[in-house]
């Protein structure tokens, strides 16, 4: 109790409510301009961290990225253009509504949906973490190799369409990761004489590349002619009767949400996609679905922000991304001088909490907000894409400048760009990537600290009952794309 009331007294002072209160604002304004995503404005709103506590600046972060998870669904509705992919499952059912003269019920439902299944998400994560982090205390080195190998798996194989993409896009991952020198040997890796490799790829900057560069070129590349939003009614209006009506699919979804999202690189993008083919496949009247109908937008959209919530699960247990939104998140706790994981939970455990209190404040605040810019997002789409790529240019400039004050973290951004969009531009997956920069060095580091443990017998990966169960865990998913292969070559 007492580690909760201070938690509560990190989180109810005048600088972090306004932090949460803007951050917010931010984020349902970003995610609802088509072109700008939950992950961008993530991406450029680390810089400005560094300026901020650690309270204030992860409960940035989470408000910015629940903000606008939910508000990537406006210009789906109203233009059928996804703000996020999550949003792309349930982007024809609230399109159908909008061409039916009725913007408001489905941007209302999918506001609603994301409330419920966003707050289900939290208070799973604030249940949940601390029960694993007091269970992963007793783990070795051996345990969190095979956790990062189980992250790094799913995010290459279970989290993508496409398996063999996903392990091209891990390997490059893993190829940066190892840029610089070898903590073991001390020896320098594919640095090509560059004296600013030897300390490794900055993240951070790397990450503006991929996420905010990659989507401005994207946009620079296609030219999408501007677009009258309909005029939009009242947003509440029969919005909590129909929540009741539904409250099968807005469990269902944010469980769903709550489930999918704690596993390593799922996110809220598979989560989103799961609970619409569930939705579907329980549904009395499958053929309406894509029509207009609302069961599988609403669970969809509980799922969407649910998994957003729980995707800090891993990553604050066991110092593993759940999602690219947690991949940044790490690096931002790293350089506050936090090193996620268990330990986290045992020194300062009333920050964690901190940090789930102003992540359920965030939530709650998506019912005032979202219904602001639900009534403003006619004006909010009219914003040319010619005058708001600049700014965003010149944001992630300054941004990846001000890492180390260097212009080499300049080049990183726009070199780790220019990879990221060849990548989306043939359908190769960004997350695993990212998780390969992320989880390449713990993996190498609990690798070979387990092998001078053991003196080089790799039985010691199994030896112990936790790390035999998560190592049957990888080969399954390892096994899983084989078995699909094998059994749609004998249908």
């Amino acid at each position: 109790m007492t580690v909760f009331l201070e938690a509560l007294s990190y989180v109810f002072t005048f600088e972090v409510l306004l932090t949460i209160l803007a951050a917010s604002a931010l984020g349902v304004v970003l995610g609802a301009i088509p072109g700008l995503t939950a992950v961008m404005g993530v991406a450029l709103l680390v810089p400005i961290t560094f300026f901020m506590d650690p309270v204030p600046a992860i409960s940035a972060i989470a408000a910015l990225a629940a903000m606008a998870i939910f508000s990537g669904d406006i210009p789906g509705a109203l233009l059928r253009i996804p703000g996020t992919p999550a949003s792309a499952a349930y982007v024809d059912d609230a399109f159908a509504m909008t061409r039916a003269g009725q913007p408001e019920r489905g941007l209302g439902l999918s506001m609603g949906a994301a409330l419920v299944g966003g707050v289900m998400g939290i208070l799973l994560l604030m249940f949940a973490a601390p029960l694993l982090a007091r269970f992963a205390t007793n783990f070795s080195s051996v345990e969190y190799f095979w956790l990062a190998l189980l992250g790094l798996s799913c995010a290459a194989i279970v989290a993508t369409g496409s398996a063999l993409k996903g392990v091209l896009s891990l390997l490059f991952g893993l190829w940066v990761s190892f840029i610089g020198i070898d903590e073991v040997a001390g020896q320098a890796r594919y640095t090509f004489g560059s004296y600013e490799l030897m300390g490794g790829v900055s993240f951070i900057p790397a990450m503006i590349g991929m996420f905010a560069l990659t989507e401005i070129i994207r946009n620079a590349s296609r030219n999408h002619p501007p677009r009258e939003a309909p005029p939009m009614g009242p947003v509440l209006t029969g919005l909590w009767s129909n929540l009741a009506r539904r409250w099968k699919n807005l469990f269902r979804g944010g469980l769903t949400g709550a489930l999918v999202g704690a596993l390593p690189g799922a996110g809220a993008d598979m989560a989103a996609w799961v609970a619409y083919a569930i939705a579907k496949r329980r549904s009395k009247t499958p053929e309406k679905f894509g029509k207009g109908h609302d069961e599988g937008l609403i669970e969809a959209g509980a799922a969407n922000n649910g998994a957003l919530s729980t995707a800090w699960v891993p990553t604050l247990v066991f110092g593993i991304p759940g999602d690219s939104i947690t991949a940044i998140v790490i690096g931002v706790l790293y350089l506050k001088g936090l090193e996620p994981g268990p330990i986290i939970f045992v020194k300062t455990p009333e920050l964690v909490y901190a940090i789930f209190i102003a992540f359920l404040l965030a939530n709650l605040l998506l019912l005032p907000l979202g219904w602001m810019v639900i009534r403003i997002s006619r004006h909010l789409l009219r914003v040319p894409q010619s005058l708001l790529m600049p700014i965003v240019l010149a944001a992630c400039m300054v941004g990846s400048f001000a890492i180390n004050n260097a212009l080499f973290g300049v080049g990183v951004m726009l070199a780790f760009g220019f990879i990221g969009w060849l990548f989306e531009e043939n359908g190769i997956p960004l997350a695993p990537a990212i998780l390969g920069i992320v989880l390449g060095s713990m993996l190498e580091f609990n690798f070979v600290t387990s092998m001078l443990k053991s003196h080089g017998d790799p039985l010691i990966f199994v030896q112990r009952p936790i790390a035999a169960i998560l190592a049957l865990f990888v080969l399954a998913i390892w096994a899983a794309p084989v078995i699909g292969w094998i059994r749609r070559r004998k249908a």
